[in-house]
């Protein structure tokens, strides 16, 4: 006998899945918690089949529900491939969709690109979490985020890493200091002036610790910040200089901070994409992460 299933019951087992918690599931979805619940027994009635074991922390897939995840989650892929070439679906799509990122590049980079995927779907939303290389990928490993865009040094087993562009570390300084219009600067000289740096809970932290071990400021620190960003406003403000990924300064002319090219040594990160493995993207989620891949590899 054929099986009566609703596609918004398999949305709803697609987000239970991906989030294993009832809470973040109807969020990501747009439903109440009771709303899920409800669509989740009712697919398993349909079915026959009992697809989670619940607890009061968490909930996880039985065998079959396994299985069933396997196969439902190819199936979605496939309709919504399909319903992308029909014109009209754009604009009537719902959901929503979470990106961990760090702030280095959600600040400047991130917004250009949400404006214009909201252009194209209106009514999906995008959830930021803006957080140091250690949250983002926590928050992919988890599920709490659909992908992540940060910077590794090491491959992880768990997580797929797509490279998109090596992003070199710069001096950032307001337009009448001192070293504004160098063409070049070197760490050493670097650290002569006054500067501003990061604590040691920053991924770009631990990077340069590791890149300049060899090196020992000549001056400590003034200030210390856990994000570039705020870094950043630091040396906007006049409290001295900043080492930072070219890509944090701002992409347009600034009117009151320059950069200037950090070299002896060049210091590097590369910027990718990460995901976990085997998780299986809705259209939309695929359709951001192909816009951020063009937009990062454009630049």
């Amino acid at each position: 006998m054929p099986v009566n299933v609703d596609l918004n019951d398999l949305y709803a087992f697609r987000a239970l899945v991906e989030y294993g918690n009832f809470r973040m599931a109807a969020e990501s979805i747009c439903l109440s918690q009771p709303a899920l619940s409800r669509r989740i027994d009712k697919l398993e009635t349909a079915l026959g089949l009992k697809l989670f074991e619940r607890t009061t922390r968490r909930v996880t897939l039985t065998l079959k529900g396994q299985a069933f995840a396997e196969r439902s989650g190819q199936l979605l892929a496939d309709f919504e491939a399909v319903m992308a070439d029909l014109s009209e679906v754009s604009l009537a799509r719902t959901g929503l969709i979470t990106v961990a990122c760090v702030p280095s590049a959600a600040y400047y980079f991130m917004p250009n690109i949400i404006s214009r995927f909201q252009a194209r779907y209106p009514r999906v939303r995008v959830k930021l979490i803006d957080s140091s290389a250690g949250n983002v990928y926590d928050s992919v490993v988890g599920g709490q985020a659909d992908f992540g865009i940060s910077f590794s040094a090491l491959s992880q087993p768990d997580i797929d890493f797509l490279p998109l562009r090596n992003d070199n570390y710069v001096a950032a300084c307001r337009r009448e200091h001192p070293i504004a219009g160098k063409k070049s600067l070197t760490w050493r000289e670097f650290y002569t002036h006054a500067w501003v740096g990061l604590d040691k809970t920053s991924g770009n932290r631990n990077l340069l610790d590791h890149a300049l071990e060899h090196l020992v400021p000549e001056r400590p620190s003034i200030c210390e910040t856990r994000h570039v960003t705020t870094m950043l406003g630091m040396v906007e403000a006049g409290l001295g200089i900043a080492a930072v990924p070219a890509m944090s300064m701002p992409q347009s002319e600034h009117s009151a901070l320059t950069k200037v090219v950090l070299t002896e040594p060049v210091v590097t990160r590369t910027v990718g994409l990460l995901r976990k493995n085997g998780r299986v993207l809705s259209h939309v989620a695929q359709e951001l992460e192909t816009m951020i891949i063009e937009q990062y590899r454009a630049l």
